[in-house]
């Protein structure tokens, strides 16, 4: 499980490296979240992008600025599409995606696959490799007492460890608002990583022109104004 939560280190570390585009991006996000109801205890999926946004240090100016723009009834939409492919040495790629232009956002994820030697598969190719889990990190705590709370809770967690003095909870994606909630009973109101995330069932290892070729289009995608998330299944950690 560590390395799953190295790629999303990696991919925190490439989203804080340009604050612009990672506000922009939540943004799009919260607002598209609240258009169906702007309150987040009403909302469970706007409140999971909230506590996600919070953990990428997103502003409460940018938050409040994405809310108001959905309560104002502004009538803008963006098609939730999600890309897979591969990379170099069959490594596995999902590309999430919110966009008012299919085409150009198909042609813009399809060059970035192919120019560095990948290519865009269909639905379903690669997305098998991964399974949907609530990714929770926080300042370490007793396993023990956070087990026993999640039990308490009746929360599908499938593991928990330590990972650069951070509990990392890996557990359903249907029970996210669970977990948080049994680390909310511990006094836990600040997290280290708050998402719903792809996580690779096994993760593959890349060396040389290989894992250059596959960072360039991770790079790539994540520099798309389109792409809001990238998964993949290799272990960046090497």
């Amino acid at each position: 499980m560590g390395r799953k939560w190295n790629n999303i280190k990696y991919a925190k570390a490439a989203k804080d490296a340009n604050k612009s585009k990672i506000y922009a991006k939540f943004g799009k996000e919260i607002y598209m979240a609240a258009k169906s109801n702007p309150d987040p205890e009403g909302n469970l999926v706007l409140k999971a992008v909230l506590d996600k946004a919070k953990t990428y240090n997103v502003t409460k100016d940018i938050i409040d600025r994405a809310l108001a723009k959905a309560k104002s009834g502004v009538d803008e939409s963006y098609d939730n599409i999600r890309y897979e492919g591969y990379g170099p040495s069959g490594s596995a790629i999902i590309v999430d995606t919110l966009t008012d232009n299919v085409n150009r956002t198909v042609a813009e994820v399809r060059s970035a696959f192919t120019k560095a030697g990948g290519n865009l598969g269909v639905s379903g190719s690669v997305s098998f490799m991964f399974t949907s889990s609530s990714v929770f990190g926080i300042d370490n705590l007793d396993e023990e007492t956070v087990l026993e709370a999640m039990i308490a809770y009746d929360a599908d967690v499938s593991d928990i460890e330590v990972n650069d003095d951070i509990l990392m909870i890996y557990g359903s994606s249907d029970d996210f608002a669970k977990i948080k909630e049994a680390l909310q009973s511990l006094d836990i109101d600040e997290f280290k990583v708050a998402e719903i995330s792809m996580l690779p069932n096994d993760s593959i290892t890349l060396t040389g022109n290989d894992l250059e070729k596959f960072t360039k289009i991770i790079d790539t995608l994540e520099d798309l104004d389109d792409v809001q998330e990238v998964f993949h299944n290799v272990d960046l950690d090497n």
